[in-house]
């Protein structure tokens, strides 16, 4: 009686452990060596077998029968790979691209990262008459609307100028004049890739001079394109948050918001005009800083969109934890991840078992191409991230549901 009494006792209080750790909040820990004695040891061996084995008894799927699969699931409490399959070929991200994008961009820029759009003049400043030139200085910001420029009009208004006699002129050298990504499909309806957006269309020039006009600023001008001079007085600047960009680039995969935060890595390795080489080359000195040989991995652009991104499981999965190591890049990025059942491109799967409000992850989905990539708690409380490449799937939703239900195998 006394042995099956302390049994019991041992079940219950491994059941408590077990919920109070699945319970709790992401937690860094201060090294990667296991938690458990021997005892432990053997409980997180029977997790792992059991977890293998529905992960194996997965690759009977029908659907690997007509597509291909490359995945990796890594344990980030103890520090190795538990499980594995394809996970070095080849194959196209669709926007699971996007942590690529984030991850690197947060590495190489940091979370106070401001996204700016100024407003310069240069010429004379005469009683309320600018005699000179306005010139509208874009930064790629994606997130400007409509009432950010009536914002920025009476801006202007208020420094003391109410009629302009000379040029409005945009400048937007601050990337090439390429207005699509790299290896985007002709026929896709995307938005063009410019640095001066109004409620992301290119329409910047015609509204602002409406929001001038409404703000009580008379025009004598005519309009140009050009590149800000020296010596010019600034009257405004207005900054954007890496997390408000963030943000709705990974809950919504929103593809411009992407590809701006891809210019600004750009930018940032380059004091000329940005080119996608130069964003691409940052990702793959990333990719070698983890050891990995970017040689094997091409960037063509920053959401995922072209025909010529290819990573690996591998290389998601080392992106991961280099996210998770470093807490200033954590910290930004796991907010933003859409979360099982809950919002974002995620809202409408996983909704009930272990992996609802659990798995904080980022989808993608291309024609031809299920993705799915990011964190989970195990049952046994440690972290996980994974990634799950399908390709070659005729219906999307194919794909989702398989990557569900390996969530929910890494989960349960």
């Amino acid at each position: 009686m006394l042995k099956m009494y302390l049994r019991y006792c041992f079940s219950c209080l491994m059941m408590a452990l077990s919920i109070g750790l699945f319970a709790q909040d992401v937690v860094f820990t201060e090294n990667n060596d296991t938690p458990y004695g021997s005892d432990g040891a053997g409980v997180y061996n029977g997790w792992l077998d059991v977890m293998r084995q529905r992960m194996d008894k997965m690759l009977d799927d029908k659907l690997l029968q007509t597509s291909q699969l490359g995945m990796m699931v890594y344990d980030l409490d103890t520090d190795q790979v538990v499980y594995a399959y394809n996970e070095r070929q080849r194959q196209r991200p669709a926007s699971v691209m996007k942590l690529v994008t984030s991850i690197t961009a947060l590495d190489m820029l940091g979370g106070d990262y401001g996204y700016s759009t100024s407003f310069c003049y240069r010429g004379t400043l005469q009683a309320d008459t600018l005699w000179g030139d306005l010139y509208c200085v874009g930064g790629f910001d994606p997130t400007i609307s409509r009432s950010d420029l009536r914002a920025f009009a009476d801006s202007i208004r208020r420094f003391g100028i109410s009629h302009i006699d000379g040029m409005i002129v945009l400048d937007l050298t601050m990337k090439d004049t390429l207005s699509y990504g790299n290896g985007w499909c002709w026929d896709d309806d995307n938005d063009k890739l410019t640095p001066l957006l109004v409620d992301k269309k290119d329409q910047f020039l015609s509204v602002f001079v409406t929001e001038l006009k409404n703000a009580g600023i008379s025009l004598s001008v005519t309009y140009a394109k050009g590149k800000l001079p020296q010596y010019c007085t600034e009257i405004y600047r207005h900054r954007s948050s890496m997390d408000k960009v963030l943000n709705r680039m990974m809950k919504e995969s929103d593809n411009l918001y992407a590809e701006s935060m891809f210019y600004q890595i750009a930018k940032a390795g380059s004091p000329q005009t940005a080119k996608a080489s130069d964003a691409s080359g940052a990702m793959k000195r990333l990719i070698h800083r983890l050891g990995l040989d970017p040689v094997n991995y091409t960037f063509a652009d920053g959401s995922g969109l072209s025909l010529y991104d290819y990573v690996s499981a591998e290389m998601i999965v080392s992106l991961l934890r280099h996210a998770y190591s470093h807490r200033d890049i954590f910290e930004h990025l796991y907010p933003a991840l859409p979360i099982a059942g809950v919002d974002g491109t995620l809202e409408k799967r996983m909704t009930s078992g272990p992996a609802r409000g659990n798995v904080h992850a980022k989808t993608g989905t291309v024609t031809g191409v299920s993705t799915l990539g990011g964190f989970c708690r195990a049952s046994n409380g440690h972290q996980l991230c994974f990634a799950i490449l399908n390709q070659g799937v005729v219906r999307a939703s194919d794909g989702r549901a398989f990557q569900d239900k390996v969530c929910d195998a890494l989960c349960r």
